[in-house]
């Protein structure tokens, strides 16, 4: 996209078009994350009605997450090329309806299944509705509103923790599946309301689509400026016609984005291997079901507020340190979360924790839709999420091979913190890298 659309975009007032473009992708993802954290709600009930071990428990959970990495992928890629939209509706298609089904199931393998398949459109609807908010947002407040759409993920998390407790108990574990045909019910509102990426309308020559976007981005631009401005839409690298892995390796990109990577692995490990079996883990040391849940719930609220506020001093400073420094606090907060704590240091400790992890992964895509350049922006966005599903594979994994060992329960909560300190190494040396191409950038200007 060209220069003047961009500093357009840049330097708009935060106004309507703006708020129903965050209330829309924050829509999405509060249903992409219910439908995500559902599974660690039922885990408990599944694993007496249906007698399976911690392994079989684990395994069963990262059905999802190979469909997420899948998903995140090719639907970042695809985006690229068919548009945000059209991606967008088929993920909601996919995680809604097959979430949906997922009460129906029977047996493990309908539920495997199920739970696959609705991974494919969680995974591939992430990457794209942070690039779409990350495309329109004014600049000053990009960070901050990144992260506001999607603590819409711990708000599904504490919808599902919430409607667990009360609905399990009187109508099964079924009925919190259900829930999920929602989104798919709305879709033809998401769709007539969600705006279109600029840069694909731009490339498609959709000349009279751009015009109405910018009118209500920029409300007083006038019609011989947008002419202007989208008549040097020709002026965008030829490169961006052809998006595609092989450009998050070029010239100095190779390091950042391996760097990313690694950060959105270790970091997708602690969020899944916490949401997966916090409850479980707490329930075998003596906790309730219900109070177990509680649990769940305190972690997702301190994954909304450490977001936000992470989002609101990465605007203000420099994101990739902010996240450093929660990183480093995610190994203390897990650690503390397995040792013998008075209650109100526990449920601080689980708190921080949601803030550093959960809050964190929000962050990592605002930093990471931050880094990469608009025509390649949700195909680095998806390897990024789609590797990093990797972690969220090992997590429930991890998870079950360590309640199978019978550890204590600190030293449980001790391995989920050491990907916390790796996190925090990549982030530190990626800050590094980029300190280091702005200061070259200057000398060159």
């Amino acid at each position: 996209m060209n220069s003047a659309l961009t500093a357009l975009i840049d330097n708009a007032k935060f106004n309507r078009f703006h708020l129903r473009t965050l209330l829309l992708c924050a829509l999405i993802i509060i249903f992409d994350g219910y439908d995500l954290v559902v599974y660690g709600v039922v885990l408990p009930v599944l694993m007496q009605e249906w007698g399976l071990t911690p392994m079989q428990a684990g395994a069963l959970g990262s059905y999802a997450l190979f469909g997420m990495m899948i998903g995140a992928i090719v639907f970042g890629q695809l985006a690229d090329r068919i548009g945000r939209r059209l991606s967008i509706a088929i993920c909601i298609v996919l995680f809604s309806g097959f979430t949906f089904i997922n009460g129906f199931a029977t047996n493990v393998t309908e539920f495997g299944i199920c739970r696959f398949i609705a991974g494919l459109g969680i995974g591939g609807v992430m990457p794209n509705v942070v690039a779409l908010m990350n495309e329109y947002a004014p600049k000053k407040m990009r960070g901050t509103l990144v992260a506001i759409m999607f603590s819409g993920y711990s708000v599904g998390g504490m919808m599902a923790a919430w409607l667990g407790m009360q609905m399990i108990p009187q109508f099964d574990w079924q009925s919190v599946f259900y829930i999920a045909i929602l989104p798919l019910v709305l879709l033809p509102v998401i769709l007539l309301l969600l705006p279109e990426s600029l840069a694909f309308l731009l490339r498609q020559n959709k000349v009279g689509a751009v015009r109405e976007i910018i009118t209500k981005i920029a409300p007083k631009t006038t019609t011989f400026d947008m002419s202007v401005k989208m008549d040097t839409s020709a002026s965008e690298p030829a490169i961006a016609d052809k998006p595609g892995v092989k450009q998050l390796f070029t010239a100095d990109k190779a390091l950042p984005s391996v760097l990313l990577w690694c950060a959105f692995f270790c970091c997708l490990l602690m969020v899944y291997a916490l949401t997966s079996w916090l409850p479980k883990l707490m329930n075998n040391a003596g906790f309730s079901l219900g109070s177990s849940l509680q649990f769940l719930l305190v972690l997702n609220v301190g994954a909304i507020a450490g977001a936000i506020f992470g989002g609101w001093l990465g605007d203000r400073s420099n994101l990739p340190r902010v996240l450093t420094y929660f990183f480093i606090a995610a190994a203390v907060s897990i650690t503390l979360m397995g040792l013998d704590v008075p209650m109100v240091v526990r449920y601080l400790a689980i708190a921080i924790a949601g803030a550093a992890t959960i809050g964190s992964q929000i962050l990592l895509y605002a930093c990471a839709a931050q880094y990469y350049p608009l025509h390649i922006r949700s195909t680095g966005l998806g390897w990024a999420s789609g590797i990093g599903r990797n972690g969220a594979i090992v997590g429930p994994l991890l998870g079950g091979y360590l309640l199978s060992e019978q550890l204590a329960l600190h030293l449980n909560f001790m391995v989920f913190a050491v990907p916390g300190i790796i996190c925090a190494i990549a982030m530190a040396v990626f800050n590094l890298c980029q300190s280091r191409t702005n200061s070259q950038l200057s000398q060159l200007a």
